[in-house]
C-alpha cells in the first residue's frame, strides 16, 4: 500500500527517521558519502575507512577480520601486507566509528532549506504479514558458462584464485550467490567458446574434463546450502544421428542429461538441484516428459526441470498439458524485461527470470542489475533471478566482454577486479535465504524505483530498496522503456509482526555518475523504529538494505597484482603427466575440443600433446566454424612468429594450421580472418587470410604427410608474412593488408583428430 503524504523538512534524525536526500537539509545522512565534500572532514581520532581490496596492518588500522573493529596492528608499527581478507560490518566498522563521532557534533534538528528547493515527494507503504506472505523466494544466482566464460579463472595461482571464488561464494563476503548454474558442455560454440562433452562419443564418458566440476566444487565448499543447475547449449553430433536436433531419439538425449546428473554425484559427490532442456531453443514436451521418467526411474526425484529457458511460451503449452506441467517444476525465461505472463502464471509454477543482466559490469550495469533484483519479482512474480555470466574470465575482445558480476581475466599476472555488480548483489543475498518468502506489497515507489521486503517466518525483515535512473539502469536486452525517478521522502509502516521491531541495520549504496566515485555496499548507522515507523530521504540512483540481521560484511583481500598484458614471448610444451584440468592454460577453444593427450605409441619426444578430439560436428547451438580452432594471446598483437610442432591423424583430406591476427571468435567464429598457415595429408600447403579457407594468399607443393610430426613456424612482420616447414623457408613475401592485429591460434581442416606439440609464441 502506498499513499502520498504532506511534505516535511529534511532532517538528520527525528522520530525515528533518517535522510539521506533533499539539498543543503541532506547533511546529516547523504553529506557523509564518499561523493560528498564532507567526506574530506578529518575528525580528531578517527581513521579513514579502510580502502577495499588493500589491507596494509599499520598502527591503529581498523580493518579488522569479521568487522570487530578492534584496532589492529597497534603494537607494531611497521607497515607490511596482510594477505588474508578482511571485511566489515558485524561489529562497529570504521566507517560506523567515523559517523558516530560526526553525528555528535552535529545538530540533531532539521538543516537549513536551501532556497529554491522543491520539496520531496513523500510517501507512505505499509509491511504486514497479518495476512498472509507472498511467494517464496528462491534465490540470486550467476551462470558458469554459455560459454566458456570461466576459461580463465582456472589458471589463476593461488591465493587470487580463491580470492575471486570467495567474493562469489562465500556467506557474508561478497557476492554470496545462492545459485550456481553451469553449462552442460556440448562440444560446441555457445558464445565465447567450447565446453566439453563428459560424452564425446556414444560410448565414451569422462566425468572429469572441462572446469564446471571444478567449479560447482568450490562453490560448495564455500557455500554447502547453494543450488546447483546444469543446462545444455549443444550436444554431441552422435545424439542427433546426423541432424542437428536433439529431440529425435528423446531417450538418448535424456540417457545424456542423466548421466551428467549421476556422474557429477558419483565422481563429484554433487547433488544436482534443477536441469534445463536447450538454452534458448525449441522446446520438446514429449522430450521433457520422458526426462522427468527417467529422473524418477532412477530416483532422482529431487531434481527439478526448468523449462524452457526462452521466453514464456512454454506456459501455454503446460496450460493445456497436465502431464506436461507435473514434469515442470520451474518456469524460466531469458531477459523477460522485468514482466511475465499470465499463462505463467496460471501453471501455478515458480516463475524465474533464469537468465538475465548480460551487460558491462561498469556502474551501468550495476544499475541494470539493481533494477531487475527487485522489479523481476515487482513487476513479474519471478523468484529468482540469474546473472550471465558469474565472472567475466575470458579474452575481452570476444563476444560480450566484462559482462560478468567481475573481472578475471588475466591468470598470467594475478590481476582481477571486484566489479559495482558483486557489491549490489550483496545488498540482497547476504539478508535474505532461499525459502524465505516476499511480503505482498505492490514495491513500486511513488517517485520512481522499487522496492521488495522479504522475511523468514521467524521474525527476521529484509527490505531491499533501488532508485535506479532510466540511462543508468539499461540492460543490453530488452530496450527498456522511457520512465522517471526523483528524490522522495518514503515513510513505511512495519505492522502484524514485524510491529515490535526496534531497529534495522542499515546498507547502502551509491552509484555517482557525476565523479565516477561510487560509494558500494557500505554500513551507515542503524534506524531506529519509532513506533512501528521509520522514514528514508531517497535520492536517484541508490540501493538501500535495511535488516534485522547483523550478519553482512563486506570483506576486501589485498590488491591484487597490476594488469599485465599477455606475456610476448610464450611457450608450452604440454609435458604434464596428471593435469589438473583436460585444457592447457590460456587456450580457448572456439569449434571442436583441444585437450591434454597421452600419445603412448610415440618412442619420441612427442608423448605428452595436445589434441583435437570432436570428429563429428556436433549438434549446434550457433553456427560453429566448420573447421576447428583455439585462439590464445594478447588480441593486440601486430608482429609475432608462431612454431608449433603438428601431427595430422587423418589421411588424405586431413589438415591442420597455426595462424596470427586471428581477429574474431565466439558466435562470430564462421567469420573469423587472420593469416592461416595450412598444411594437408596430401602433401600440399595453403596460406588464406580467413579460417574459411576461401581467401587464398598463397599455395604449392610441401611434402607433408600424416601420421608424422612437422614443425609450421609463421612469421608476421608489419605487412609480409613468411613461413618454415621444418626450420626451411616453404613460402615467403606475401603481403597481408588486414587484420592489423589479433591473437595467435591452432586447429584443423575439419572436425578430426590432430595433436600439436611444443608451441611458442613470440610477439609484439
Amino acid at each position: 500500500m502506498a499513499t502520498r503524504a504532506s511534505p516535511a523538512c529534511p532532517a538528520l534524525f527525528q522520530n525515528g527517521s533518517l535522510s539521506s536526500a533533499g539539498g543543503a537539509a541532506r547533511r546529516g545522512w547523504e553529506g557523509f558519502l564518499p561523493s560528498s565534500p564532507w567526506s574530506s572532514m578529518v575528525v580528531p581520532g578517527a581513521a579513514a575507512p579502510p580502502r577495499c581490496g588493500h589491507v596494509p596492518r599499520v598502527a591503529g588500522h581498523c580493518g579488522g577480520a569479521a568487522g570487530t573493529g578492534r584496532p589492529r596492528g597497534a603494537v607494531r608499527a611497521e607497515l607490511h601486507l596482510d594477505r588474508s581478507c578482511t571485511g566489515t560490518g558485524t561489529g562497529m566498522s570504521c566507517a560506523a566509528l567515523l559517523w558516530g563521532t560526526i553525528l555528535l557534533a552535529c545538530s540533531c534538528g532539521p538543516g537549513p532549506p536551501r532556497v529554491g528547493a522543491a520539496p520531496l515527494l513523500a510517501a507512505t507503504y505499509v509491511l504486514d504479514d497479518a495476512n498472509g506472505l507472498g511467494r517464496e523466494f528462491d534465490g540470486i544466482g550467476a551462470v558458469s558458462g554459455g560459454g566458456a566464460t570461466s576459461r580463465l579463472l582456472v589458471n589463476y595461482q593461488e591465493p587470487y584464485r580463491s580470492q575471486i571464488l570467495d567474493y562469489l561464494f562465500k556467506p557474508n563476503f561478497g557476492a554470496s550467490l545462492h545459485i550456481l548454474k553451469v553449462e552442460i558442455g556440448g562440444d560446441a560454440q555457445s558464445t565465447d567458446g567450447t565446453e566439453p562433452s563428459h560424452m564425446h562419443y556414444e560410448n565414451d564418458e569422462n566425468y572429469f574434463r572441462g572446469y564446471e566440476w571444478w567449479l560447482m566444487k568450490e562453490a560448495k565448499k564455500r557455500n554447502p546450502q547453494i543450488k546447483l543447475i546444469g543446462l545444455p547449449w549443444a550436444f554431441p553430433g552422435w545424439i542427433g544421428k546426423g541432424e542437428n536436433w536433439p529431440y529425435d531419439y528423446p531417450d538418448i538425449t535424456a540417457y545424456y542429461i542423466v548421466s551428467w546428473i549421476l556422474g557429477a554425484k558419483q565422481y563429484h559427490d554433487l547433488d544436482i538441484d534443477y536441469i534445463g532442456i536447450w538454452n534458448e531453443r525449441a522446446f520438446n514436451s514429449k522430450y521433457i516428459k520422458v526426462l522427468r521418467h527417467y529422473l524418477d526411474r532412477l530416483g532422482l526425484w529431487n531434481v527439478g526441470i526448468i523449462a524452457a529457458d526462452g521466453n514464456w511460451d512454454i506456459s501455454k503449452e503446460m496450460i493445456a498439458d497436465p502431464y506436461l506441467n507435473d514434469a515442470i517444476e520451474v518456469v524460466g525465461a531469458h531477459y523477460p524485461g522485468t514482466k511475465t505472463v499470465q499463462n505463467a502464471i496460471l501453471t501455478g509454477k515458480k516463475l524465474w527470470s533464469s537468465e538475465d543482466y548480460s551487460t558491462f559490469n561498469d556502474d551501468v550495469g550495476a544499475g541494470c542489475w539493481a533494477r531487475i533484483l527487485n522489479q523481476n519479482y515487482v513487476n513479474g512474480n519471478m523468484t529468482s533471478t540469474i546473472a550471465w555470466n558469474l565472472v567475466a574470465s575470458y579474452y575481452e575482445e570476444l563476444p560480450f566482454g566484462r559482462c560478468g558480476l567481475m573481472t578475471a581475466q588475466e591468470p598470467w599476472s594475478g590481476h582481477y577486479k571486484v566489479e559495482s555488480p558483486i557489491w549490489i548483489t550483496a545488498h540482497t543475498t547476504q539478508f535474505t535465504q532461499p525459502g524465505w518468502s516476499y511480503l505482498q506489497v505492490d514495491g513500486h515507489l511513488e517517485g520512481g524505483g522499487s522496492f521488495v521486503a522479504l522475511t523468514d517466518g521467524l521474525g527476521n525483515l529484509t527490505i531491499i530498496i533501488e532508485t535506479m535512473s532510466h540511462n543508468h539502469s539499461k540492460c543490453i536486452r530488452p530496450p527498456l522503456p522511457n520512465f522517471n525517478v526523483i528524490p522522495q521522502r518514503a515513510t513505511f509502516y512495519l505492522r502484524g509482526s514485524f510491529y515490535m521491531v526496534e531497529t534495522l541495520q542499515v546498507w547502502h549504496s551509491r552509484l555517482d555518475f557525476e565523479s565516477g566515485h561510487s560509494s558500494l555496499f557500505q554500513k551507515l548507522r542503524p534506524v531506529k523504529v519509532w513506533k512501528g515507523r521509520f522514514t528514508l530521504d531517497l535520492n536517484v540512483d541508490e540501493v538501500y538494505t535495511l535488516t534485522t540481521l547483523k550478519t553482512g560484511r563486506k570483506y576486501s583481500c589485498p590488491e591484487p597484482p597490476p594488469p599485465q598484458p599477455f606475456p610476448s614471448n610464450y611457450k608450452d610444451d604440454f609435458n604434464i603427466r596428471n593435469p589438473p584440468f583436460s585444457e592447457a592454460p590460456n587456450f580457448a577453444d572456439q569449434t571442436g575440443v583441444f585437450e591434454y593427450f597421452v600419445n603412448a605409441s610415440d618412442p619420441g619426444d612427442h608423448v605428452f600433446t595436445l589434441r583435437q578430439v570432436v570428429v563429428q560436428r556436433p549438434i549446434t547451438w550457433v553456427s560453429d566454424a566448420d573447421q576447428t580452432i583455439s585462439v590464445i594471446g594478447n588480441f593486440k598483437w601486430v608482429n609475432m612468429t608462431v612454431t608449433c610442432d603438428i601431427y595430422i591423424e587423418k589421411p588424405r583430406d586431413g589438415g591442420v594450421f597455426i595462424a596470427g591476427r586471428v581477429d574474431n571468435g565466439g558466435i562470430y567464429v564462421r567469420r573469423t580472418k587472420g593469416v592461416f598457415f595450412w598444411v594437408f595429408a596430401d602433401g600440399t600447403y595453403r596460406v588464406t587470410g580467413d579460417l574459411a579457407g576461401e581467401e587464398i594468399l598463397m599455395k604449392g607443393l610441401a611434402g607433408v604427410r600424416d601420421n608424422a610430426w612437422h614443425t609450421l613456424t609463421l612469421n608476421i612482420q608489419g605487412n609480409s608474412a613468411s613461413g618454415l616447414l621444418n626450420g626451411y623457408p616453404l613460402w615467403e613475401n606475401v603481403t597481408i593488408s588486414k587484420p592489423q592485429n589479433g591473437w595467435a591460434a591452432l586447429g584443423t581442416r575439419s572436425f578430426e583428430l590432430a595433436q600439436f606439440d611444443n608451441f611458442q609464441v613470440e610477439a609484439c
